[in-house]
């Protein structure tokens, strides 16, 4: 079984909808998604909630963690969304930076829209590449 990290500094929002896509898309057999942040905020932003909630994803109980060094070495891979300069380094650990996906903080809604929707491209291509796919 192979755990994936998605980390941002609040782990709030793009970290968060990107756990929850991969955990959709994801063969919970074969792989598993958390999420955390450098600076986890207090609570999940609320538009995040509610666009989650239009694809039919309930976030309501998820709360913003802290990335620990612990937490880092419990996953084969990291995927740091945004850049982050700060992620504790485990030896041969797998990495990937997503640059592109920007933070949700102060968004609208329809920007988080934007945000979540080439969230999920980027993460369905991600559980495609690696060949976790859920079984028909």
């Amino acid at each position: 079984m192979n755990t994936v990290i998605f980390a941002c500094t609040q782990n709030a929002g793009r970290s968060q909808i990107a756990a929850a896509f991969f955990n959709l898309l994801a063969d919970p057999a074969k792989a598993r998604a958390i999420s955390a942040g450098t600076q986890p905020a207090e609570r999940l932003h609320p538009e995040v909630l509610a666009t989650m909630k239009e694809m039919g994803v309930d976030l309501g109980d998820a709360k913003p963690q802290r990335l620990t060094p612990e937490l880092v070495k419990s996953a084969q891979i990291v995927v740091t969304l945004g850049g982050l300069p700060d992620v504790p380094v485990v030896a041969d650990q797998k990495r990937e930076d997503w640059p592109m996906i920007e933070d949700t903080a102060g968004k609208s809604a329809a920007e988080v829209e934007k945000i979540r929707d080439m969230t999920a491209a980027i993460v369905s291509d991600f559980v495609n590449r690696n060949g976790w796919e859920r079984p028909q």
